[in-house]
């Protein structure tokens, strides 16, 4: 197929002090940059994006600069072991901050980046995943590393509403964990029950964290941070492991060493945008298989191009549940 000389694109722009994202045309040529460039057909809005495109939060560092961490497409220009006519998804690495992101008509990017879509699961499919689901199954990865098994004990799962938790608690429940679902939306409570938690419950309470608490938790996975990640630390069972990829709720943690020291308690970072190329790969054959979460058309909903700005402004304000897809073009 014949490539247009530009594309339409939603881009960060930086006037003064004030970020505002707008809908442009941008040469294709100056999309991105490497060796393989991509007909993109969806992307997803993720809370980063959302606060990129608001100008919430500095998340882009250089500007002007395409939106959009997550990507899915079909090559157009091959490289690197991918052929014209593949799908391929891109989540994670420097898009959105430094490199060209999802939200255009297309993307170049290096080879490497790329993942083939497995058999098993579909463009939608693919960003209804996207980074959420690369993250809440590289935590999965690093739980049961740290030797988290089905039958070991309840899983708790905080902020269980957003993306990655809603993905996180169908992961769980169908690899056979019992899941306990922790959100402040009461109307998400049917919603997580449906995707398989065991349990769903209020926010903990977190006003008066002990050093010890009762030990509960055989793994844990944290969107949250702050006080809510301070209690889960002692909270926990002894060996057992935290997944911590959030911080919703802040970034200090008033805790002490003694979960650490007295029960062996692992706080495991999760870093979705870069870690080992090998395990990526990994996680996405998996997520067409045991990591598949059975209600992926119930988590995902789909929104056209144009209507991705009011996504953007609603995700930050915590008024999205599950995930978002942005549909861009059509694959065929």
């Amino acid at each position: 197929m014949s490539i247009p000389e530009t594309a339409r694109a939603y881009q960060l722009r930086k006037d003064g002090d004030a970020v505002a994202a707008h809908f442009t045309d941008v040469p294709v040529a100056a999309i991105g940059g490497g060796d393989l460039l991509v007909r993109v057909t969806h992307s997803s809005v993720n809370y980063k994006d959302g606060l990129a495109a608001t100008g919430t939060a500095p998340i882009a560092r250089t500007y002007p600069l395409i939106g959009g961490i997550d990507a899915a497409g079909v090559v157009v220009e091959a490289a690197g072991g991918h052929a014209a006519g593949d799908r391929v998804v891109v989540t994670g690495f420097d898009l959105s901050e430094k490199h060209d992101g999802g939200y255009a008509e297309y993307l170049r990017v290096p080879a490497s980046w790329a993942v083939s879509v497995p058999e098993g699961l579909g463009l939608w499919e693919s960003m209804v995943l996207g980074t959420a689901g690369v993250t809440a199954a590289l935590g999965i990865h690093q739980l049961e590393r740290n030797g988290l098994t089905p039958g070991a004990g309840p899983v708790a799962v905080t902020g269980a509403s957003g993306g990655v938790g809603a993905i996180a608690v169908s992961m769980l429940a169908g690899l056979g964990y019992e899941v306990t679902a922790f959100t402040g939306k009461q109307d998400a409570h049917e919603a997580l029950r449906r995707y398989g938690a065991a349990t769903v419950a209020a926010r903990p309470d977190t006003e008066s964290v002990r050093a010890l608490g009762p030990a509960t938790w055989a793994g844990a996975m944290d969107s949250v941070g702050g006080q809510t990640l301070a209690w889960l630390v002692s909270t926990m069972q002894r060996g057992a492991g935290i997944a911590s990829y959030g911080n919703a709720g802040g970034v200090q943690v008033a805790t002490t060493v003694m979960p650490f020291i007295l029960r062996g308690v692992n706080l495991l970072g999760i870093n979705s945008g870069w870690f080992d190329d090998g395990v990526r790969r990994e996680l996405w054959q998996r997520m067409a298989s045991d990591l598949k979460p059975a209600h992926l058309d119930e988590i995902g909903h789909t929104v056209e191009f144009d209507g991705l700005p009011d996504v953007c402004r609603a995700i930050v304000t915590g008024a999205v549940h599950g995930r978002t897809v942005v549909h861009i073009a059509d694959e065929s």
